[in-house]
């Protein structure tokens, strides 16, 4: 067992790989020993990405890790889809009230943006 597994906050899930930390991601699944979410990977692998492609993006990922995510958001498609829908920029700007740029930067109401 590893340092990250035995530390407090930390539940195991069915997937080998996939773990729940409580204040890391608003304790939604990660990749065990990251902060990369499930919700990340299944949206890149929704996307089209292989998963050679996910572990080129981030090397530091085992190619059975980036599986057990993807197995892992087919297990729990609806529990991961409403993940990736709160987290839609339409969601978030309602949420929010966020304002967003000619640039494309996003601000809370009355936030002054350096320029």
């Amino acid at each position: 067992m590893t340092e990250f597994q035995e530390a407090p906050g930390v539940q195991e899930t069915e997937h080998p790989y996939i773990v729940r930390v409580e204040g890391v991601c608003g304790g939604r699944p990660i990749i065990k020993g990251t902060r990369l979410s499930v919700r990340h990977v299944a949206q890149l692998y929704k996307a089209g990405d292989t998963v050679e492609e996910i572990v080129h993006a981030h090397p530091h990922l085992k190619i059975a890790a980036v599986y057990d995510a993807i197995s892992y958001y087919l297990d729990h498609q609806p529990e991961i889809e409403q993940e990736i829908a709160a987290n839609r920029l339409e969601t978030l700007q309602a949420t929010y009230s966020l304002k967003i740029d000619e640039r494309g930067f996003a601000s809370f109401p009355g936030e002054v943006v350096a320029r």
